[in-house]
């Protein structure tokens, strides 16, 4: 490979960095669709790609656009319906009454409950309901999609039940110990890094003082998940991220009932205003119902997850040069053959959090909290309006990340991949994470990111003799580490908090944790290689 290919590789990246970031940025929305056109020209008549495979991709790219449109809209109609049943001022109050201490409803909110809802769920979804609780508080919207997507990132590896762990490296074969011991390595990493990235997401939102002065509550509030998530890593991959979630947030909640480590500031003059036992579960229905329905249809033991996502007694139709298309009972849709390639594409209507939990849980609320008359048009327009925005922006992510990969091997992203391992030879797994991490700022995916990456960081394992799980820990370290500068979950959250252009802006402030995080997982290689 040559200088030029490996510059009209990166050239797209670049061009899209540089637009999103300098002083005037241009909006996601422009920006994202632009820089797919320029990768779209850049295959064609520099890497001379077949017409048809881009296409192809193209559609693709198209396609898998829905699972995150339909996510993000979702989760715009779940607030709106919880704004307007009067559900968000009830949460408020508790919230308040439990301790209007800022840093237990920072850490309460953007901490344990995004840690929860991360290993039930995954697909962005904790950012998206945790986003707008903390704005309802009073914290200011930019900060708070920083400090979220910055928070987001320690329990990713094992996220929406362990799915980037044992599914991300499915295709390699590892054995049962194998993934075991790559399963205890990542978390360790995410623990060591536990104890610094986030307080620097903290500090988006708290003084310096106010984090001093509440340190004891904060560092028990992080231990009471990551320590969970540690324990259970060194015999399962599915559940750390869940336990540690469930067992965080109820003992965090606990502590900041019993004002463990916090100060005492405006206990007193809260008091008065708590809500009544009775409508504080009222209000929480939402937010427990939703817990409650992803726990029930992620863990795989209890049968639902398979059952939503089966293709079993598919329908098919045949599209022509379109492809071949299916339908299952379950309403999985998949399209085969895109344009005579490879390309395909599949969509699990139920199993993808949008009807279920979002839209079906909105639409129990409004009988629960008897919703005023009118509500369900009122919110159907409110969410259809805040997706004008994010709809290109997210349909130009997808299409750019689909040409990025066109290529198989010689695609865009493996020649910057191959391109980095054999400039770093041996210093390779200091730098492993980023290569992950790359694979997030496309894909808005750690899952992605290691089905992408982990047979690169794999095959280089084998040339240079470093140990396999050891370098794909780091890789799955660097697929969570890269949530917080993914494309498509900085447009996502945006869009549910109703910002416009400052996509580049939360870049900016993401990209120095991420390189922070990257530093932790370098020093876990030093010692484990």
């Amino acid at each position: 490979m040559n200088t030029a290919d490996l510059l009209c590789a990166a050239g797209p990246i670049f061009l899209l960095i540089f637009l999103m970031t300098k002083k005037t940025p241009m909006p996601s929305a422009k920006a994202l669709p632009l820089a797919a056109a320029v990768t779209y020209g850049v295959q064609l008549a520099w890497f001379g790609a077949d017409i048809t495979q881009v296409h192809a991709s193209v559609i693709a790219g198209l396609l898998v656009a829905l699972t995150p449109i339909l996510i993000v809209w979702g989760a715009i109609f779940f607030f709106r319906t919880m704004e307007h049943c009067g559900a968000l001022e009830t949460l408020r109050a508790w919230l308040n009454h439990l301790s209007r201490n800022r840093v237990a409803q920072v850490v309460i909110i953007g901490w344990s409950f995004q840690f929860l809802i991360e290993g039930a769920s995954g697909f962005g979804t904790p950012a998206a309901l945790a986003a707008p609780l903390l704005v309802g508080l009073g914290f200011p919207a930019l900060r708070v999609a920083m400090a979220c997507l910055i928070l987001n990132s320690v329990p990713v590896s094992f996220g929406a039940v362990g799915t980037p762990t044992w599914f991300g490296f499915a295709t390699l074969g590892l054995s049962a110990e194998e993934f075991g011991a790559l399963a205890w390595k990542t978390a360790l990493v995410h623990g060591a890094a536990a104890c610094v990235v986030p307080v620097l997401a903290f500090r988006l939102l708290l003084t310096g003082q106010e984090i001093r002065s509440n340190a004891l509550f904060v560092a028990l509030a992080i231990g009471a998940s990551v320590l969970p998530m540690l324990l259970l890593a060194r015999f399962d991959d599915e559940f750390p991220a869940v336990a540690g979630g469930l067992v965080g947030l109820l003992l965090t909640v606990w502590l900041a009932r019993h004002h463990v480590g916090l100060t005492r500031e405006g206990d007193a003059a809260s008091a008065a205003t708590a809500p009544a036992g009775r409508a504080v579960v009222k209000a929480l229905f939402p937010l427990w119902g939703t817990v409650l329905v992803l726990l029930i249809t992620r863990i795989p033991q209890l049968g639902l997850r398979d059952l939503l996502t089966s293709t079993a007694h598919a329908w098919p139709a045949s599209l022509g040069s379109l492809g071949r298309f299916s339908i299952s009972a379950s309403l999985v849709l998949d399209l085969r053959g895109i344009l005579g390639t490879e390309e395909s594409w599949t969509h699990q209507v139920l199993y993808v959090p949008s009807l279920i939990p979002f839209i079906l849980i909105s639409v129990v609320t409004w009988r629960v909290l008897a919703a005023p008359v009118g509500t369900a048009g009122k919110v159907w327009r409110e969410s259809v309006a805040r997706m004008r925005h994010p709809l290109p922006a997210l349909l130009g992510a997808l299409v750019f990340v689909r040409l990025m990969m066109v290529g198989g091997e010689g695609s865009p992203v493996m020649l910057i991949g191959s391109t980095l391992a054999e400039a770093t030879g041996a210093w390779w797994p200091y730098l492993a994470a980023y290569l992950g991490a790359l694979g997030s700022f496309f894909a808005g995916s750690c899952t992605i990111s290691n089905l992408t990456f982990g047979p690169i960081q794999d095959a280089i394992a084998a040339q240079r003799g470093f140990d396999r799980t050891t370098l794909l820990a780091l890789q799955s370290v660097g697929g969570a580490m890269g949530n917080m500068v993914a494309i498509h979950n900085i447009v996502a959250v945006c869009s549910v908090l109703g910002l416009r252009d400052v996509e580049g802006d939360i870049l900016r402030k993401t990209v120095a944790p991420m390189l922070i995080y990257g530093f932790m997982a370098a020093l876990f290689a030093a010692v484990f290689l």
